[in-house]
């Protein structure tokens, strides 16, 4: 039996904090849990709730990180929405905003697009389609 529930964090590194907390809070609805003033040892963070008990921890840095994708050319990592209706939504506020999202595409579990934030990192934002009834 496993013990593991889940993620409990995913970090990313940034050279501008502001601006992508804002992008996950403002684009994608999700919410700053807090955020710490860098000390003598430790960088500037925030956490980011993007929902249950899953957060971004996003680390601001000198150098610009890595935004290359996954070896199957997709993003590495995703968040999730409820519904497609709420995806469609998302979808509109990022490109509202003028930043890249793509198209909607649907898969036989999920619908899920591609966005990038502003460091030009991949993510997938995907909802999950109604399971069908099970055939007895």
């Amino acid at each position: 039996m496993s013990h593991l529930l889940g993620i409990n964090h995913l970090t990313l590194s940034t050279t501008d904090l502001d601006r992508l907390v804002a992008y996950y809070t403002e684009l994608l609805g999700a919410s700053l849990a807090f955020e710490r003033a860098s000390t003598g040892n430790d960088p500037r963070f925030a956490v980011v709730d993007v929902g249950g008990d899953d957060h971004l921890l996003i680390v601001e840095t000198a150098a610009a990180s890595t935004t290359g994708l996954d070896p199957l050319r997709g993003a590495g990592w995703g968040l999730r929405v409820g519904s497609h209706a709420r995806l469609c939504e998302v979808r509109e506020r990022i490109a509202g905003a003028g930043l890249p999202v793509g198209e909607i595409e649907t898969l036989p579990t999920q619908w899920t697009m591609t966005v990038r934030d502003p460091d030009g990192r991949p993510v997938d934002v995907r909802a999950h389609r109604p399971r069908a009834a099970s055939q007895e």
